[in-house]
């Protein structure tokens, strides 16, 4: 009797283990940005949407930043299943030991695979519909702000330089998270400001003062060799017409650590659940497999396996 009751316990431990294993959850560690920005919404929406398109298979865990290149460097020391966003041409430095990466060892940048594309940093040049502003050159002598320190501070700084604007634009000793207020209190004629579209500052904006956003040229694109993104028109209540700006792509980053199933359901679960995502958030609605073009980093194998089970065209520089 002894002998049968310890069998018995032991094969009830046995199916007790296999089912513990069978329906073990892969745990992922999802590298964000800080928690008062869009792009760590983002990430807990990147979360939901993989749990959800997984059905509770794989669990991301959001971790906050402090920025690309804090998550580019904590390649060198993460193991096994980190995935983190950055626009690509940190990879590029990061494997080519240069900038800010220059003085570490690029071995483990080498690992670093892609996923899928998010949002891009989207440049917007916002007036006052009544400020009679139309183009670049309509801003010479207008007070503009742009905030500090920011990303889109220095694209705009830089862009009023290659414009011939330099000296021209008063720009307002503001922080950027003050732009609407001043708008509507006529202190600023305009802000500029880089997020996802539509971005929230900007809807904003366009909701409680009336705007209208500046175009970039073919020519100043070029000038400031960053790439080119058109804002449908209709993103923003009264500008009913598209506007041609810049953009800096995000991508969603693993390493060749993470196993090509895991990257591979990932990859589907983020595509097969962005248009849920998309009509809670409307910046997933600018995100298509035509963005695969602006990553660099080849592909994760699992993630490429989806791509060609959908039939997408993945440039060859990716494979």
């Amino acid at each position: 009797m002894k002998v049968q009751k310890i069998t018995g316990m032991f094969v009830v431990g046995v199916l007790l283990a296999c089912s513990t294993f069978v329906h073990a959850e892969t745990r992922v560690t999802y590298k964000s940005a800080k928690t008062s920005t869009s792009y760590y919404q983002m990430a807990v929406q990147v979360a939901e949407a993989i749990k959800s398109g997984t059905d509770g298979e794989i669990i991301a865990t959001v971790e906050e930043s402090q920025g690309s290149v804090q998550n580019v460097k904590e390649v060198l020391v993460r193991s096994g299943n980190y995935v983190f966003t950055t626009p690509p041409a940190l990879i590029r430095l990061a494997q080519q030991s240069q900038g800010k990466f220059a003085a570490d060892n690029p071995a483990k940048y080498l690992n670093v695979r892609s996923l899928f594309p998010i949002p891009s940093l989207t440049m917007h040049f916002v007036v006052r519909a009544d400020s009679g502003i139309k183009t670049f050159a309509d801003l010479a002598g207008k007070d503009i702000l742009i905030g500090k320190g920011s990303f889109g501070a220095r694209e705009a700084a830089k862009y009023f330089t290659l414009f011939g604007l330099d000296g021209k634009v008063h720009l307002a000793n503001a922080e950027l998270g003050s732009a609407v207020q001043a708008l509507k209190n006529r202190q600023i004629d305009g802000f500029a400001t880089s997020s996802s579209y539509p971005a929230p500052n900007v809807l904003e904006a366009a909701a409680g003062v009336g705007i209208n956003l500046l175009s970039l040229s073919s020519e100043q694109i070029k000038l400031t060799k960053r790439t080119e993104l058109l804002i449908p028109a209709g993103t923003y209540s009264g500008v009913d017409y598209p506007v041609s700006t810049t953009s800096l792509p995000v991508v969603a980053y693993a390493t060749t650590d993470m196993a090509d199933e895991t990257a591979y359901q990932l990859t589907k679960a983020f595509w097969q659940q962005k248009e849920k995502m998309a009509k809670n958030n409307a910046w997933w609605g600018g995100v298509s497999t035509a963005m695969l073009g602006n990553i660099y980093g080849k592909l994760h194998p699992g993630a490429l396996r989806y791509y060609q089970e959908i039939g997408v065209e993945v440039p060859a520089a990716l494979r």
